[in-house]
């Protein structure tokens, strides 16, 4: 079960539209069986199954279906994978869920070799330790990553300051004056984000900004967590256990993202025009500007 644990880790988090309402789902689907991980952002619910459990349900809900556990494992990847992936997708699936007491039951309903198929997937409320893993975890991680891709950018900013400075001592002017900006007041900055910009970006709504958004930054967050499990793990490292993320101090967390940021997507941003041509700024200049921004990153 070790593998379905640590591939569901890996899968990013899906915006799935129900009749009812809206839920973030993930999934990961073997010849083993199954392990779903479900949120409607209150609660998360988590079900993982084996081929005997696959057997027996199977049997209750398509009393006229008769197959290996793997034909039914393989058709429910079949069906979830697509919708997963694409939200808008119709499929050929229909799925609704009912709460019963402190359970979440997913039924989906289509068709087999004609049949009509029927699978409920009976999920339970998630451990703490298992909403850790999955949400608190990376969600630190990639704040962290974000935070460290705005400093980054916050240098590369005042690098560009510098730069457009040298060129006007060297004489450039623009040749269009709408093009004209200011130099870059990181202070000022935030406190206008803060005041502008901050109540519509943490706008959650129904979870879809986050599923649609930010997934590869979630995926490249919880794969560096598990090769960093890994490494310990092969290290005989006593203090490893089987949760990727479990152990680990805030100051190797931030470490570790500042390696993968660079990997990262970049913030959306506007393209550029070059506004002026000019010589490049001065060596001496040039190694001031990077030793600050060494200097920056470190402190």
């Amino acid at each position: 079960m070790e593998e379905l644990e640590q591939g569901l880790l890996m899968q990013p988090w899906a915006w799935l539209q129900l009749a009812e309402n809206s839920l973030l789902a993930k999934v990961y689907i073997t010849r083993q069986g199954y392990a779903l991980l479900v949120s409607d952002l209150q609660q998360v619910w988590h079900e993982q199954v084996d081929t005997s459990v696959i057997s027996q349900r199977a049997k209750e809900l398509n009393k006229r279906l008769t197959a290996p556990p793997e034909a039914f494992l393989y058709h429910l990847d079949d069906l979830l994978r697509p919708l997963l992936k694409d939200a808008s997708c119709p499929g050929t699936a229909t799925f609704s869920c009912d709460y019963v007491e402190e359970a979440l039951i997913l039924r989906v309903r289509s068709e087999l070799s004609g049949l009509p198929f029927y699978w409920n997937f009976h999920c339970i409320l998630a451990s703490p330790s298992l909403v850790s893993q999955h949400l608190i975890r990376p969600l630190m991680g990639m704040s962290l990553a974000l935070q460290c891709q705005v400093r980054d950018l916050t240098t590369l900013l005042h690098m560009k300051d510098l730069e457009i400075q040298d060129y006007q001592e060297s004489g450039a002017t623009l040749s269009r004056d709408r093009l004209k900006t200011e130099p870059f007041e990181e202070n000022s900055f935030l406190e206008r984000f803060m005041v502008e910009k901050l109540p519509e970006a943490c706008s959650i709504g129904d979870g879809r900004p986050f599923a649609t958004n930010l997934q590869s930054l979630y995926m490249a967050v919880t794969r560096q967590a598990i090769q960093v499990g890994q490494k310990h793990h092969d290290a005989g490292d006593p203090q490893t256990s089987s949760s990727a993320f479990s152990h680990r101090t805030d100051n190797q967390l931030l470490n570790q993202v500042e390696e993968l940021v660079s990997s990262t997507p970049s913030l959306p941003g506007p393209e550029t025009e070059p506004t002026v041509s000019s010589g490049p700024m001065q060596r001496p200049q040039l190694l001031k500007v990077k030793r600050k921004k060494l200097r920056g990153l470190f402190s």
